[in-house]
């Protein structure tokens, strides 16, 4: 799987988690630039992430991530 691939099925699970067909994603975009994105919202997406590439995070990896690009970084490496 591409970054590209990834990108499109992140920007899906990012629309459906916050139920708003209007986010786009970039590497740069943080939770400050998503609205509504906030701590608990964070652990029901790193949950929905997880699923819809059917792998998993440890704590470290999930705390350490600071922008999508780096979500997308850690999606790649396990695909």
């Amino acid at each position: 799987m591409n970054r590209s691939e990834i990108y499109e099925k992140l920007t899906e699970v990012f629309r459906d988690v916050f139920d708003r067909d209007d986010i786009t994603l970039s590497d740069e975009t943080t939770a400050a630039d998503v609205e509504g994105w906030d701590s608990l919202i964070h652990i029901t997406l790193m949950d929905a992430v997880e699923e819809e590439f059917d792998i998993r995070f440890d704590m470290k990896t999930v705390v350490r991530m600071k922008n999508v690009g780096e979500l997308v970084n850690a999606i790649e490496a396990q695909v």
